[in-house]
């Protein structure tokens, strides 16, 4: 598969995962073998990528991965296990978010 079709697609899943869990009152609000799954995904196809090419992008990672964790650790506690596999992708490059609603970062577009 060529690095631009796993770009594409590792991005519109980790954007995905965003607007999923996005303030969910709790794990009864998610399908939760579905979240582990995707999950498993998100971080394999991370895993995947060459180092070269995610630091081309993982500013933004960080901040949109950010915004999912602050509604998942909110959904399912810090200590849950998803939540430290989707952390461990965090590089701090591009800061975490302070919330599930940071949207304050210009786009490329602006």
């Amino acid at each position: 598969m060529h690095t631009y079709t796993q770009i594409y697609q590792f991005a519109s899943s980790v954007g995905a995962l965003e607007g999923y869990v996005y303030k969910k009152p709790g794990p009864a609000a998610l399908d939760l073998p579905a979240l582990t799954s995707w999950i498993d995904n998100i971080c394999k196809a991370y895993e995947h990528l060459p180092a070269e090419v995610r630091d081309k992008f993982q500013a933004d990672l960080d901040r949109t991965l950010g915004r999912a964790l602050h509604s998942l650790k909110a959904a399912l506690g810090e200590k849950d296990e998803r939540v430290g596999r989707l952390q461990a992708l965090i590089q701090g490059g591009g800061r975490m978010p302070v919330s599930a609603d940071d949207f304050n970062k210009r786009k490329w577009f602006d």
